[in-house]
């Protein structure tokens, strides 16, 4: 029988565990404590536990552990870009960024990423399986231990579609956000999704008020689903109602990602139904010139055609940006390093 991986459980999880394993309900969140708030990486170093119950614990349950394998620093930015054995010897990668309130961690949520958007790294290499909560957590406990600075800010934003792994994704938000444990505020966490409607409606009724970051990258269908192959199962229209619901749930500004793609996506009609569409919706657009990739043909455009976007959405009123590009000297986009490792490196093994 597999054992149960003890830091993937929410608070309420562990103490009914310790329950049912004829212990008190309270170590439940002692364990909890020990694992999320004070980095505990083995059972054995539980300190407060009898030996006895170390034992127990160490028979029925395991701690799932993630290693850093490489880091990368930019000299550009200070931006530090990590990949990380996983226990099963897969790789993941987390990208961290300074700003003046603080580190904000961009990590991954799945191995892989079956949604096929043609100009993103983080699928070309296909799907292989969903984190585990521990995994997620562990990006962020990892990087924090490594550093010896404190996260405040998290965006789902890495390899792999959170609402593909949502079970996992909802348990990891729980867990990171408890006052027990890390108590970062929900308000402070970014969940970035290609558009599966259905879990943007499952979402909302959570009670999370995170941050939902949806990549649109076209305002017409048509386009869309060239790019995106989720364009073929949920319409723009869908999207939009669905960030709709989200914030009258949630009253949370929706953001919207949009990777400008020279001839594709940057034309004067895109911009002008890029506006129709949103503004109803209480939105901000994050613009992204198209960081190339070998597999995807196309070039960003020009800083002449950015200005020109960015200025047409600000004449509209709708919000928007330029997302500052980070880490360039050590391609932090998602998904690019581990490709390259995984090309360039002989597989390590988790020991």
């Amino acid at each position: 029988m597999d054992k149960i991986e003890l830091n993937s459980l929410t608070l309420e999880e562990l103490e009914k565990f310790m329950a049912s394993i004829d212990e008190k309900r309270y170590r439940g969140k002692q364990l909890f404590e020990f694992f999320h708030k004070n980095y505990g990486r083995s059972i054995e170093d539980i300190f407060v536990f009898s030996i006895g119950l170390r034992d127990k614990l160490d028979n029925i349950g395991r701690i799932n552990r993630i290693k850093i394998l490489k880091r990368f620093d930019s000299k550009i930015d200070n931006t530090k870009k990590y990949l990380f054995l996983l226990e099963d010897n897969n790789i993941i990668e987390a990208v961290v960024m300074e700003y003046k309130h603080g580190l904000t961690a961009c990590i991954s949520t799945q191995v892989g990423c079956k949604m096929g958007c043609s100009f993103c790294a983080s699928t070309k290499e296909g799907f292989v399986r969903n984190l585990t909560p521990s995994e997620m957590l562990n990006q962020i406990y990892s990087v924090e231990m490594d550093l010896d600075k404190r996260i405040s800010n998290i965006v789902l934003m890495g390899s792999g579609e959170p609402l593909d792994n949502y079970e996992n994704t909802i348990k990891f938000l729980n867990i990171v956000h408890h006052e027990s444990g890390h108590n970062i505020s929900y308000r402070n966490i970014t969940l970035s999704t290609c558009g599966v409607v259905p879990k943007i409606y499952k979402l909302a009724d959570e009670g999370i008020p995170i941050t939902l970051s949806i990549s649109l990258h076209s305002p017409f269908d048509s386009v869309r689903k060239d790019i995106m192959p989720i364009g073929n199962k949920y319409s723009i229209n869908e999207i939009i109602q669905g960030c709709k619901y989200y914030y009258d749930k949630t009253n949370r500004r929706i953001t919207m990602e949009y990777t400008l793609i020279e001839g594709v996506n940057d034309r004067n009609e895109d911009l002008e139904e890029l506006i129709r569409i949103l503004k109803d919706l209480n939105c901000h657009i994050n613009l992204i010139p198209l960081n190339p990739i070998e597999e995807y043909n196309q070039q960003r455009p020009s800083g002449r055609d950015l200005e020109r976007f960015r200025i047409g959405l600000e004449k509209a009123r709708i919000p928007v940006t330029i997302r500052r590009e980070m880490g360039g000297d050590i391609s932090a986009s998602c998904g690019q390093l581990r490709r390259s490792y995984i090309r360039d490196k002989d597989t390590k093994t988790f020991q």
